[in-house]
């Protein structure tokens, strides 16, 4: 939501504009609203200056000055500066002004809160930052941040994505290399032209008075479509360990030569008891499948932010001897295990997350944030997440699934794209049998099994407490009013990777009675009822990421003196974006079937078919909700 709700606001951020940017020579009106508009905060200057001193030493200068306009920009701030054993902050300092462009405070470095960069599970951690911490009184108000580094690892060069997040706008973003010494430096650059980025000369960029892109239902993730240039070196040093990047070859070859090679001895009593578990196995998979199982049992996951800039895996004995590991170490055990008895397996880098991110196959550099495994299957690869002590073997939905990833083999790096999970591979079955009383209240058995992405339901229900699964269903089932959970009985079948939910269950007066008459609805348990938001004007192309297929099939009986007065028809609607498809049908006087199948597509698509996406989803939630009238004999 803009900032400036009234003319007081206006008013006020009129003066704020003409007192503080007068003094720092930075020029804001108020009348600009390609700033103003859909904005939570405002980057008025990013200056980005990075310094190539020698192979071992980058120097790095920024000057960040933000507006803040309500609360939901504070996060936009980012007054922070990263240092460990190979980073040093050399000057960091921040001024505050406040609406009206008053100083409120000057923080200088002893200020700053010096925090460990952990997730709250780390137990060792070498890296740490300075950051800004401040609560503001009122908004607007802005922040004058600079920052000096000096930095021995010359793998990692920061990006420039001067449109940094959904719903910021900015002023001035600049970004310069200095490159002093013989080393080339490799640059790819995006989306320049469309956001009129400036290319000022090599390895030197600018933008101004770029708008705030909003965000909107399925937008894709902005790093896609804004401006960006990326920056690496072709020969590295990651805390004296030197390298050579000019492909991904190159870079896998680095790492298996330097981060992971010495890393893979484990104790001989692991080797004794490893090749006792495995030692009928039949096949490749089925060892790896024993090894899993097994390391999954021995270990937990903790963070740890060690070795060489954080990327170099603990030792394997150590994660054995310890009972943890952080990703990279998991992954790296897993790998020693499956080495040990025979099976091929790599080591492999991939940006975890549930939005779909890929290794950029065209430009090797140190990229992604987690680690995992992959183990060669014919012409494909089962993917293995180590961190999970619940995972089935090879499920890896919903985090590292569909994306490009690095694998690390003896011969160097090698872009492959993990498993894709179809729509119909994304099931869910909802079988149930129902029956009316004369009140209109039910009783129902109902048995949901799910498959894919949808199995994910698991990692909740699987340790949650019998109440907590309880209100679970209650939301779940929220169009079933007085609804009472009789038994829940759970199966995880982790061999087939199916997890199903069977249930007893009973609600009074589920039916809307009207004189001898029931007004009923047969979708009992699977109503569709979100419809994405309307849009004046589509601003962005749109994404479903995951796809999915839902099949129900309900048997109603009726009681005694009740009969069906009349039935919707059988509705089917096809198109892209998928199918739905429901009926209700007499198998005999006292029995009805109900059947629905309801499959949406993965895809990209443009703004322009969005009108078209919603209006299917504005039918699907209606004909979910279709009724039926039942009579009552007199």
């Amino acid at each position: 939501m803009p900032f400036y709700k009234n003319l007081k606001s206006a008013l006020l951020l009129i003066l704020f504009s003409t007192t503080f940017f007068a003094q720092s020579n930075l020029q804001f009106s108020l009348f600009n609203t390609a700033l103003t508009d859909n904005a939570n905060a405002i980057i008025r200057e990013n200056s980005v200056e990075i310094t190539i001193e020698s192979v071992d030493v980058i120097t790095y200068k920024k000057r960040r000055i933000v507006t803040v306009l309500n609360e939901a920009g504070n996060r936009h701030v980012n007054a922070v500066a990263y240092y460990d054993d190979g980073k040093d902050v050399k000057k960091i300092k921040a001024i505050i002004y406040d609406q009206l462009g008053r100083e409120i405070k000057t923080v200088k470095k002893r200020d700053f809160s010096d925090v460990s960069v952990a997730d709250g599970f780390s137990i060792f951690n070498d890296n740490r930052a300075l950051h800004l911490d401040y609560t503001p009184s009122s908004y607007p108000y802005t922040v004058d941040f600079t920052v000096e580094t000096i930095n021995t690892n010359t793998a990692f060069i920061p990006s420039w994505y001067p449109l940094e997040a959904y719903n910021v706008s900015t002023e001035l973003s600049s970004y310069k290399i200095i490159n002093n010494t013989p080393i080339e430096v490799v640059v790819k650059e995006s989306n320049l032209k469309e956001y009129k980025a400036e290319k000022i000369s090599d390895f030197n960029y600018k933008i101004e008075n770029a708008s705030a892109v909003t965000r909107e239902a399925f937008s894709p993730s902005l790093s896609k479509i804004v401006p960006s240039v990326k920056a690496t070196l072709k020969n590295f040093s990651m805390l004296g360990v030197e390298g050579v990047n000019n492909n991904w070859q190159d870079f896998g070859k680095w790492m298996d030569d330097k981060l992971l090679s010495g890393t893979q001895e484990l104790p001989e009593e692991v080797k004794t008891e490893i090749t006792e578990l495995t030692k009928d196995a039949s096949s490749p998979i089925e060892k790896a499948k024993i090894v899993y199982n097994y390391m999954q049992n021995k270990t937990r996951y903790i963070s740890i932010q060690v070795g060489i800039g954080g990327w170099k895996p603990m030792l394997a004995e150590d994660v054995d001897r310890l009972g943890y590991g952080d990703c990279k170490g998991l992954s790296n055990y897993t790998k020693a295990l499956l080495d040990y008895v025979g099976v091929t397996s790599y080591y492999t880098v991939v940006y975890g997350d549930s939005d779909i991110r890929d290794i950029d196959s065209d430009f090797s550099s140190l990229q992604g944030n987690h680690a995992i495994l992959s183990i060669p299957n014919n012409d494909d690869y089962i993917t293995l997440e180590c961190t999970s002590q619940t995972a089935p073997f090879g499920y890896i939905a919903n985090f590292t699934d569909d994306r490009d990833v690095l694998i690390i083999t003896p011969e160097g790096g090698k872009i492959i794209h993990t498993k894709s999970y179809a729509p119909k591979e994304n099931k869910q079955t909802t079988l149930a049998s129902v029956s009316i009383d004369q009140t209109g209240s039910i009783k129902a058995n109902v048995s949901i099994k799910s498959q894919g992405t949808q199995y994910k339901k698991y990692q909740r229900l699987d340790i949650q407490t019998e109440k907590e699964n309880i209100l679970y269903y209650k939301n779940y089932f929220d169009n079933i009013k007085n609804l009472k959970i009789e038994n829940i009985n759970l199966i995880n079948n982790k061999d087939q990777i199916v997890f199903e939910e069977n249930l007893k269950l009973s609600a009074k007066n589920y039916t809307t009675k009207a004189g001898n008459r029931f007004l009923f609805c047969p979708n009992i348990f699977n109503i569709m009822a979100y419809v994405p938001p309307r849009y004046k004007t589509r601003s962005l192309p749109f994404e479903i990421d995951r796809g999915f297929y839902d099949v129900d099939e309900y048997e109603i009986l009726l009681p005694e003196n009740v009969v069906v007065e009349a039935l919707f028809e059988p509705i089917e609607i096809k198109n892209k974006f998928g199918l739905y498809k429901a009926s209700i049908q007499s198998k005999d006087e006292k029995t009805l079937i109900y059947t629905r199948e309801l499959l949406i597509n993965k895809g990209a698509y443009t703004k322009e078919d969005y009108k078209n996406y919603r209006q299917f989803r504005l039918d699907i939630a209606k004909y979910d909700k279709s009724k039926m009238v039942l009579k009552i004999n007199q």
